[in-house]
């Protein structure tokens, strides 16, 4: 009973009036035996994992032996924020239950611990700080992407130049879904997740557009903020606005003229919209509508600063001040420069749940 429900789910997922056009069908994607053609498949998505461990194998060594070297010769220093006292009684409270104790907390630990208020709020305060990554490590991390970024975007150009969808869009529809896609397998392993639905049907052209295109940007950021953590403060505002230019050229005017019109227009007129094709262009066009939000929050970040004289700093980098006349930190500024604390880039225009953050 339960093989059947599985064999009935794959059959209704897989369907093939869904992610193919008419008159097409897996069969045919298999290739003729002696051929020589091959197509994707969906088993070629696994492939992704092992590459996955490989890439962040070359990022431990790229980080320690390049980007740690070069970020000391930098003159920044591997020392982080002074270190809380050690207490197992409010280290359990920190751990346990809240990182910011309210007043009536206070009061009670100040009671139970026979120290004064002022002093548990600074204890929490340099707690809460010696949690954030040094300004070394996150000098490695953007200086590893910044070097991903450019290598990707500069590999795509590279193929793309040569293939004539790039200079025709017509051509990403001609013959599909029978086209060859092992000149770009590798781009499109290496950035698996944001392509898997292009590469399960076999938009491969479009979706090597679609990559080349959004890669343009990244690598100005990731040099923005290498700039920022080494103090040099007019690279840093120089790197922002050009890539906030370049972000907004590319977003708000080569995608929606290019890659939309390739995707809507085009491959309706040359091999008409089914299932799928709906489903493919729905994600563009929500991309396309992210692509706005961020374009507006780049221009009020890049408007901020121009009235600051500087382009906000990353939030990891903002140590609550220990400043014996602050009962409380006070709220600082989010910047442009925002990232998590494992390292992941919030700032991708093409990774979900990006964010932006420019609050005063």
């Amino acid at each position: 009973m339960a093989a059947a429900a599985a064999a009935a789910l794959r059959a209704w997922f897989w369907n093939e009036r869904f992610w193919l056009p008419h008159n097409v069908t897996w069969a045919d994607l298999a290739g003729e035996p002696g051929s020589g053609l091959q197509y994707p498949r969906a088993a070629h998505v696994l492939s992704a994992f092992p590459l996955a461990l490989g890439i962040f194998a070359v990022r431990l060594l790229f980080e320690r032996f390049i980007a740690k070297p070069c970020a000391i010769n930098l003159g920044i220093q591997d020392s982080g924020p002074h270190r809380a006292q050690p207490n197992a009684i409010l280290e359990k409270v920190f751990t346990s239950i809240t990182k910011s104790p309210d007043a009536k907390r206070l009061e009670g630990l100040s009671k139970q611990l026979d120290w004064d208020v002022r002093k548990i709020q600074r204890w929490f305060r340099h707690r809460r700080n010696q949690d954030k990554p040094t300004t070394l490590t996150k000098f490695c991390e953007s200086m590893w992407r910044f070097t991903f970024y450019l290598s990707i975007f500069f590999y795509g150009i590279r193929f793309l130049w040569t293939a004539p969808w790039f200079w025709d869009t017509r051509q990403c529809w001609y013959n599909y879904p029978f086209q060859d896609f092992l000149i770009m397998f590798v781009h499109h392993l290496a950035t698996i997740g944001l392509i898997t639905f292009s590469y399960m049907n076999n938009m491969v052209r479009v979706g090597t557009l679609v990559l080349c295109l959004h890669d343009a940007s990244d690598f100005l950021l990731e040099a923005a903020k290498l700039a920022n953590y080494a103090k040099y403060q007019r690279v840093c505002d120089a790197f922002f606005m050009l890539f906030g230019v370049v972000f907004i050229v590319t977003r708000l005017g080569i995608y929606p003229f290019w890659i939309l019109n390739t995707t809507l227009f085009e491959s309706w007129e040359l091999i008409g919209p089914y299932p799928s094709w709906w489903l493919f262009n729905g994600l563009l066009v929500t991309l396309q509508v992210l692509h706005i939000i961020w374009s507006y929050l780049i221009i009020r970040t890049a408007s901020k600063a121009l009235v600051r004289g500087k382009v906000s700093k990353d939030d990891r980098s903002d140590v609550e001040s220990s400043s014996e006349e602050e009962d409380v930190t006070s709220n600082s500024t989010k910047g442009v420069f925002s990232t998590s604390s494992n390292g992941s880039n919030r700032l991708n225009g093409h990774v979900a749940g990006g964010q932006w953050t420019g609050e005063e």
